[in-house]
């Protein structure tokens, strides 16, 4: 039970970033837009909020994290814009489009990088977000306030009626004056807004610079998660855990004498197979959003 909670910190510290990215693709998915590409925005994200600690932490300490934060979330919104205009303005496929973000997302933030340190990285920042009272990270209360504010405009608010609409019957939602377009904008521009600042959260308290494919999939068990969670906020809230625990086991386990012999290999692949495993083990009843992946035709029957 000791080790249990003394794991407890790290394990909420691999969920936060999963969490947030995940509330981000399920408002996107909700809204009728499949938005594969959390994995690039919070690369987008990371990289952000890296540079900006490493540029500001000596102008304005204690300040620089959070303007790194506010930059991260803002990257991830202005490149998702990408995104929401290929499937929605050009009806692209949403899932070649997210792929373009995710292929586009290690070169432009490397060359940024070349360009701004002169090396494939950011400089390693002195200084990245502080643990709180019993070792956890701000980022925990960040999800956690995330994750109700979104359940509240979901399910009390008369826009997330409207954004449910969107995703499960867009023209019955125009018949009702609904501007499905526009709708489906904010969805994606928030999802990478998320996406953005989970890739914020993430380099902040894992790591000490951005590099190349730092993100480590960690965008894509969010998009599991999403799915797992059955497009719910408490289930993707749930999903989240499991899998941010897995990651965090996968860690943790290399200190347990009996399984030292294993290769490390295994550790490390170790989070990815219990995603597959357990989307494997539970799908069954499709509880996608009917229209999710469908581009929306203004007038089409």
């Amino acid at each position: 039970m000791s080790s249990a909670l003394n794991l407890l910190p790290s394990i909420l510290m691999m969920v936060s970033p999963i969490l947030i990215a995940a509330l981000g693709g399920m408002i996107s998915e909700r809204s009728g837009v499949v938005n594969i590409a959390l994995e690039g925005l919070m690369g987008f994200g990371a990289f952000a909020a890296a540079a900006a600690n490493v540029l500001l932490e000596e102008r304005l300490p204690g300040a620089s994290i959070w303007i790194a934060l506010a930059l991260a979330t803002a990257l991830g919104a202005l490149v998702s814009l990408i995104h929401a205009f290929a499937s929605i303005s050009l009806s692209a496929d949403q899932v070649v489009s997210g792929t373009g973000i995710n292929l586009l997302a290690n070169g432009v933030t490397i060359f940024l990088c070349q360009v701004i340190f002169k090396q494939e990285r950011t400089r390693s920042f002195r200084q990245g977000m502080r643990a709180g009272p019993g070792g956890i990270y701000p980022t925990a209360w960040i999800a956690l306030a995330l994750l109700v504010a979104v359940w509240y405009l979901l399910y009390k608010r008369p826009a997330g009626l409207r954004l449910r609409a969107c995703g499960e019957n867009p023209q019955a939602a125009a018949s009702a004056g609904i501007d499905v377009r526009r709708m489906r904008y904010w969805a994606v521009l928030a999802s990478g807004a998320f996406a953005g600042l989970a890739g914020g959260c993430l380099v902040l308290t894992q790591t000490i610079e951005y590099k190349e494919n730092m993100i480590n999939g960690a965008g894509f068990i969010a998009l599991a998660a999403v799915a797992f969670g059955r497009w719910i906020p408490k289930g993707v809230a749930g999903a989240s855990c499991l899998f941010g625990a897995a990651v965090a086991f996968a860690i943790y386990v290399v200190n347990i004498e009996a399984l030292r012999a294993l290769p490390p290999e295994f550790f490390s692949i170790l989070p990815y197979a219990i995603t597959l495993v357990t989307l494997v083990a539970f799908s069954g009843k499709d509880y996608a959003p009917r229209a999710a992946g469908q581009s929306y035709e203004k007038g089409a029957s």
